[in-house]
């Protein structure tokens, strides 16, 4: 028998706050700086970087979490038959958070213990473990914790499927993944479909995250001689290519066994040759986790934190279990740092199976590399096959309507078929349901402009919501303010943002400037210092923070985001009295907030005020940026003013005996690699 259902999944869980109001703009570059080096294909090496670069907006930052826990209920959806019970959640991307192997009573992916998020997302917040599905832009996906859409479907051989589909703001995509476990089946199919309904061709990213337990003896394996790895040694991206298994970032050891890397690491699998792509995660038995598919999903990854402390503190910080783990990836390009153009009004789709092997453990662990991997490849291949993946049948049944709507997300796909509507362009494929009742105050405002032509104009006070990027709206933002001649600041707010993300700045600058001189706002006046900054322009900048300030203390609404980006563009500027002066200005809960105590600590360290920043690490911060080393530079700070009194040598001599002398403590080590930083030194 195969069932669906939901169930209450109660996790002990940080709070995820609301949302930073502020918007992020994209970097000025579209494109990674990253280093191709000389063993990169040149093919691959022209296009590294191309489109990677960092891009939020229209969606807004998800910082406000700490590490205070407590248990709550989330929404679970079960997908379970006699071999497998599969365990999803709708509240938080879809992440398919347990995978339990009933024959061997086995979790077969790191069952996260916790919910905790951390700074290593687009949007800030993400958390470990289980299958997570990454859609449109470098840095994991916008909707990894927010809610999507789920539904029941009609499955394969007569029995109910799973649907999980969202609609990607940012690029204007649709995704779906329809999960199918008929009665008897041994694995988990996943057939994704990708639709972009555009006239432009978009740069596509995706990736399927999957993290596991790292086991005694774990080897990673896939169908490919060759991968592309990463070295971050010098502080940098740079991207190389090396016969398996073998890695330069590990000194040459082999990098498939994750206990050999001491440092964090991640390199591709190269799988473009083969007929089903797979990768496998097997213990020193030859048992555990593998996935396959069909292609276009033709990559594969491994990354792992490495066993030096930083690493291990990491997954430390993700987990309360106190056991490492791994991530094995899949996705369209080389690497993470290439993107693969999707023509305008296409569709892509592959289906991916998840499940149990057991291999010959002599032939996993052989020395030959050849050897391993087509051991594997044979196992796999008497239980599936690219035509036992069955993408035909699945594809067949991605049309049809959902039958049971399981959990609702935003309703910005809600809006866009109203669009779409009104434009009298094609809707979305039937697959993509999205109710009308989604929509909420959130979305009424561009409702009103889409349907009356106009948009409301609240208080000064009121804070801005939703951004909106597509250029669709903006034509209609920008007609509506011409045909009304009516002056109004929130729609020039707003039209502002719309321009800088697109590149017009001096059009943003100037719609931002007579939203200012109509109804002066605290964003208004925060978004002319982003520009002025992004100019070099640092004193009028700083002007401009100001105003922002004082404008949102004077209307009520001094959200923590005015204060931090405040404090920041001081330290940076070099101001570091008016900075220290502004800190003591703040409230208590806003000076003991996880990235103004940070900041803080920096300013006081370049003010000679060392007891401040000692006390200040002792602390625990909740949202540390992926290989932050700002808490350890700070450390060593502290430690080379120590030694440069101890010693009596020069604080440039004493800095350098600390990095080489002393370890930091755990708790404030986020490094993925050894190297110094500017900071102190």
């Amino acid at each position: 028998m195969s069932s669906l259902y939901s169930e209450t999944y109660p996790w002990l869980a940080a709070c995820l706050g609301g949302e930073n109001p502020q918007a992020v703009f994209r970097d000025q570059e579209v494109d990674m700086p990253v280093t191709a080096l000389g063993s990169l294909p040149d093919e691959m090496a022209l296009d590294i970087g191309k489109n990677c670069g960092r891009r939020v907006l229209p969606y807004r930052m998800q910082d406000r979490y700490s590490r205070e826990r407590e248990v709550r209920d989330f929404q679970s959806i079960v997908l379970e038959n006699e071999n497998l019970k599969a365990t999803f959640l709708p509240e938080l991307g879809g992440r398919l958070i347990s995978f339990f192997h009933k024959p061997t009573q086995r979790e077969l992916l790191f069952k996260n213990s916790i919910f905790q998020p951390a700074n290593l997302a687009l949007r800030d917040a993400w958390f470990a473990g289980g299958i997570e599905w990454n859609i449109g832009q470098f840095g994991h996906a916008f909707h990894t914790c927010s809610p999507v859409f789920a539904a029941a479907i009609n499955g394969l051989d007569g029995s109910q499927g799973l649907r999980i589909y969202d609609f990607d703001r940012c690029k204007g995509l649709l995704w779906q993944i329809d999960f199918h476990l008929p009665s008897g089946a041994k694995f988990l199919h996943a057939f994704t479909r990708v639709v972009n309904p555009n006239d432009d061709d978009v740069p596509m990213y995706w990736w399927t995250n999957v993290a596991i337990v790292e086991s005694e003896g774990m080897r990673v394996l896939a169908p490919a001689q060759q991968s592309i790895f990463v070295d971050y040694r010098n502080g940098g991206l740079s991207y190389g290519q090396t016969a398996l298994p073998g890695m330069p970032p590990i000194h040459g050891q082999d990098g498939t066994y994750p206990a050999n890397i001491n440092l964090t690491c991640e390199f591709f699998y190269q799988c473009q040759d083969v007929a089903l792509p797979w990768q496998a995660a097997l213990d020193g038995e030859g048992s555990g986790f593998v996935e396959c598919s069909t292609h276009p999903l033709n990559v594969r990854k491994l990354f792992s934190w490495g066993t030096h402390q930083g690493g291990t503190h990491w997954q430390n910080f993700l987990s309360d279990s106190g056991k490492p783990y791994i991530e094995i990836q899949a996705g369209l390009a080389p690497t993470q740092q290439h993107t693969v153009q999707m023509p305008g009004h296409s569709q892509w789709q592959w289906t991916q199976a998840f499940g149990y092997l057991e291999a010959d453990s002599g032939k996993v662990h052989h020395s030959d590399w050849l050897e391993a991997w087509q051991a594997v490849d044979t196992s796999l291949k008497q239980s599936v096959s690219d035509q036992s993946l069955r993408e035909a049948e699945c594809a067949d049944l991605a049309d049809a309507a959902p039958i049971e709507m399981l959990h609702h997300a935003s309703g910005w796909g809600a809006l866009e078929a109203k669009r779409l509507q009104a434009a009298g362009e094609t809707g979305f494929p039937s697959a993509f349901l999205f109710p009308e009742s989604t929509m909420g105050e959130e979305q009424q405002k561009w409702l009103d402009l889409l349907e009356k032509g106009t948009f409301p104009d609240p208080v000064p006070q009121h804070e801005p919501g939703e951004w909106m990027i597509q250029a669709e709206w903006t034509e209609m933002l920008e007609k509506s303010l011409f045909q009304w001649g009516i002056p109004n600041s929130f729609a020039l707010l707003h039209l502002g943002v719309m321009k800088f993300e697109h590149g017009d700045e001096d059009g943003a600058v100037a719609a931002w400037e007579e939203s200012v001189s109509i109804g002066p706002s605290s964003w208004g006046w925060r978004n002319l210092a982003v520009a002025a900054i992004r100019r070099g322009e640092k004193d009028q900048g700083l002007h401009l923070y100001q105003s922002a300030w004082d404008c949102a203390v004077a209307n009520g609404n001094p959200d923590v985001s005015f204060a931090f980006e405040y404090l920041t563009e001081l330290y940076n500027a070099g101001e570091q009295q008016k900075a220290w002066a502004f800190y003591q200005t703040l409230s208590e809960d806003f000076q003991l907030k996880d990235s103004m105590h940070l900041m803080a600590a920096k300013v006081a360290f370049a003010l000679g005020n060392y007891s401040f920043v000692e006390t200040a690490l002792e602390r625990s911060f909740a949202s540390i940026r992926e290989g932050a080393r700002d808490l350890t530079d700070l450390w060593f700070g502290i430690q080379g003013k120590k030694i440069e009194v101890e010693k009596g040598v020069p604080y440039e001599e004493a800095i350098q005996i600390a990095r080489k002398k002393r370890v930091p403590p755990v708790h404030l080590d986020f490094r993925i690699e050894e190297t110094s930083n500017s900071l102190v030194s």
